[in-house]
């Protein structure tokens, strides 16, 4: 009930604010639980890429440091975050998203780089696949980077791709996650080349908006 009603804040605030936003490939988006996966390049891109998968309701992963405010754990916690410790991540880190893809009705949204500027996935995502069996669906963000660029209604365009099955990868070793990587990277790069065949995301090295 409180995700729900916090995405309903987010979408309205996101339309007076912006409300340019366009949703692709929605039907391609599994009916039961999956991985949502997407290249991270700025702050408000979940809260982009959980209207366009509504009425999903998702599990997420956050830096431990920010369940350390009173006020905003609690947001965080009910709106289903896990926190996480970049330094020392330990098993709960798969763990409770692989018990929350097969316990509830909640997907789970990653960013398998990890953070804003970084293009190199990581190992997690295809765990946690692997262990829950359920499917990585990638997705991508464009659209303004800067934050005074979404008040002046530059469009803000999501794109879900199809399903990626890794089912035969056997062995999740160095071979195997890099050939997860890889078709999670490829997906990447045809739906930025969907929507617009120029594109290229400069990544920046501080964003002071």
């Amino acid at each position: 009930m409180f995700f729900k009603f916090i995405r309903a804040i987010v979408r309205v605030l996101l339309a007076v604010i912006n409300g340019n936003a366009h949703y692709q490939n929605q039907e391609k988006l599994p009916k039961g639980n999956y991985i949502l996966v997407a290249p991270h390049r700025t702050w408000w891109d979940p809260f982009y890429i959980a209207l366009g998968a509504a009425p999903k309701q998702f599990s997420f992963l956050a830096k431990a440091e920010l369940f350390k405010n009173p006020i905003l754990r609690f947001i965080l916690v009910h709106l289903n975050a896990f926190p996480v410790d970049r330094d020392k991540p330990g098993p709960s880190v798969v763990k409770r998203p692989v018990k929350v893809l097969k316990e509830s009705d909640k997907s789970l949204i990653m960013f398998p780089s990890g953070t804003r500027h970084s293009s190199e996935l990581k190992g997690g995502m295809t765990l946690i696949s692997r262990l829950s069996k359920k499917p990585i669906v990638p997705s991508v963000y464009q659209g303004p980077t800067k934050f005074s660029d979404l008040f002046k209604r530059t469009p803000v365009v999501i794109r879900f791709g199809d399903p990626i099955d890794i089912s035969d990868i056997k062995k999740m070793d160095k071979d195997g996650l890099a050939e997860v990587e890889k078709r999670v990277q490829t997906a990447f790069d045809q739906l930025d080349r969907e929507i617009d065949p120029n594109y290229k995301y400069i990544a920046k090295e501080k964003n002071t908006d």
